[in-house]
């Protein structure tokens, strides 16, 4: 009976003790197992020495008194705070941006610096604050690629240092103060006024010149018109005053002739047989024949038209002037026409007015 008593009680204790080195067991392969991800890579410090880096994968180290930092190797982004700074043209500006950095040397990120994140942060801000205040305002506003370019330059040789590389800076936003912003307001508003009017202005010129090269244009036109009316006119008068003269003239032949015939009828009713006719009479009668027939006959047998103008009445009045000027005339209208229409193509096109002078010059 007390045999037995001891056994029961050195059952749980061993039944204990089972579980406790069961549970370490657990606890020092967990502590011995490090299961890396494949974009990461861990620093490994035994008692606090260095002792390299964990590749992605299962790594087994000292168990309990090991520790590991890990890192992610992919592109990180960062923002950088909002930054107040002066421009060189003393303009209170505020600024952010946005860095895009990636750990090349986790070993150097590890024993280099403390926090590369901080660091790289603080880093970005004072250099940004830097970078603007050296630009004037305008350029901050309009020259955002210089200024990415110049954050980057200035990051890249202490980040080198800490094993990271920055590959990218880009200014997300460059704020004047609010009353900066209304002055540039004003002056946008007065500038976009001042082309406004200036276009109008040219609007109205073009139009004033348009409608004048227009008023040339027809009165060049009408011009032309009364020139060759007059001349018309004026050939009409020529010829009707030369159809009177030769009117005058044939009624007084007419005349001559009528009176002859009387005489030679007063001739032939004489008792005489005999008739001595001058030559001026015969003269008559072949001056009557003509007026009956409308013609006279040459020598050669063509007959002759005794209707239309000699040359010398020709050349007095001007007939065979008159179709020369109406052509000449007809073509300087159309040469100052085609010139005309020249330089209303060129104001049209927006040409300068000295241009549209020259080209009537040549």
């Amino acid at each position: 009976m007390y045999d037995s008593a001891p056994l029961q009680i050195a059952t749980p204790v061993f039944t204990i003790v089972g579980l406790l080195v069961l549970v370490l067991a657990v606890v020092t392969v967990w502590q011995m197992v490090r299961i890396v991800d494949a974009y990461d890579k861990q620093a490994l410090t035994v008692f606090g020495e260095y002792r390299g880096l964990l590749e992605p994968g299962i790594n087994f180290i000292p168990p309990f008194v090991s520790r590991t930092y890990t890192f992610d190797m992919r592109t990180q982004t960062m923002d950088v705070p909002r930054q107040e700074a002066i421009t060189r043209d003393n303009s209170p500006v505020t600024a952010d941006a946005v860095v895009y950095l990636r750990v090349m040397d986790a070993k150097k990120a590890f024993l280099e610096v403390e926090d590369y994140k901080t660091a790289v942060s603080n880093l970005a801000q004072t250099t940004l604050r830097a970078v603007i205040g050296d630009m004037e305002l305008d350029d901050t506003l309009n020259k955002r690629q210089e200024i990415n370019a110049r954050i980057r330059k200035e990051l890249d040789e202490p980040t080198d240092e800490w094993g990271i590389r920055v590959e990218s800076v880009e200014v997300r936003e460059v704020n004047p103060s609010q009353e900066v912003q209304q002055a540039m307001e004003q002056q946008t508003g007065a500038e976009r006024r001042r082309r406004a009017t200036i276009l109008e202005a040219q609007g109205e010129r073009r139009s004033a010149v348009e409608k004048a090269e227009g008023d040339k244009q027809s009165n060049i036109i009408r011009a032309q018109g009364e020139k060759q009316s007059q001349i018309l006119e004026a050939q009409g008068d020529a010829i009707s005053t030369v159809l009177r003269a030769k009117s005058a003239e044939s009624m007084g032949e007419r005349a001559i002739i009528d009176k002859g015939m009387d005489t030679l009828e007063a001739i032939g009713q004489g008792e005489s047989t005999t008739f001595v006719l001058p030559q001026e009479l015969t003269s008559l009668v072949g001056r009557y024949g003509k007026h009956l027939t409308g013609s006279d006959v040459a020598a050669n047998g063509h007959q002759l038209d005794s209707l239309q103008f000699d040359a010398e009445t020709r050349e007095l009045i001007g007939l065979d002037d008159i179709r020369e000027i109406l052509g000449e005339i007809d073509q300087a209208a159309e040469l100052d026409i085609e010139e005309l229409e020249q330089q209303a193509k060129a104001v049209k096109d927006g040409a300068p007015e000295g241009a549209a002078h020259a080209g009537d010059g040549a």
